[in-house]
């Protein structure tokens, strides 16, 4: 049986050199890949330089981590992820990532999340909630301020 011509799914993409990095600074860089907002979910690409570590953080849903070069760990649990490493964490995740000091160059990752990341203080208290839609935000008015207008995110 052959499949019609309506089944055929669409394919969406975006290509890297058509998205820059901007400057989310502390020694990180991001590119917004896709926001889906009504499920939640958020992809994204991140450029990490030597010794980065971003603040303690609780995630309300479940995230899919891919090492593409360098190599990073969280502080809790002692364990590398060098390039060529896939991560899953599960709801409920709270952790802290460092990237190792050591590293020859920046560490880069893409990261696929489902729900909110709760970026947390020294005493657990929630100091800023980040999404999809903030990071799309955040990116797009980064792109603009680099001369970059409607970057080719994959949104629904």
């Amino acid at each position: 049986m052959q499949a019609s011509a309506s089944a055929t799914p669409t394919v969406s993409f975006n290509r890297d050199e058509d998205l820059p990095w901007v400057d989310a600074g502390g020694g990180l860089e991001l590119k917004v890949l896709r926001v889906v907002a009504s499920a939640g979910i958020w992809v994204v690409r991140n450029r990490f330089a030597p010794g980065v570590q971003i603040p303690t953080h609780k995630h309300t849903g479940e995230i899919h981590a891919y090492t593409q070069r360098g190599c990073w760990h969280y502080t809790e649990y002692g364990i590398d992820y060098p390039a060529g490493t896939y991560v899953y964490e599960p709801a409920g995740s709270v952790h802290t990532l460092r990237v190792n000091d050591d590293n020859d160059g920046p560490t880069e990752a893409i990261f696929i999340m489902q729900g909110v990341n709760l970026n947390l203080g020294p005493n657990g208290e929630v100091e800023r909630v980040d999404d999809g839609p903030t990071a799309l935000a955040f990116y797009e008015a980064m792109c603009a301020e680099m001369g970059v207008a409607n970057p080719p995110i994959l949104r629904e």
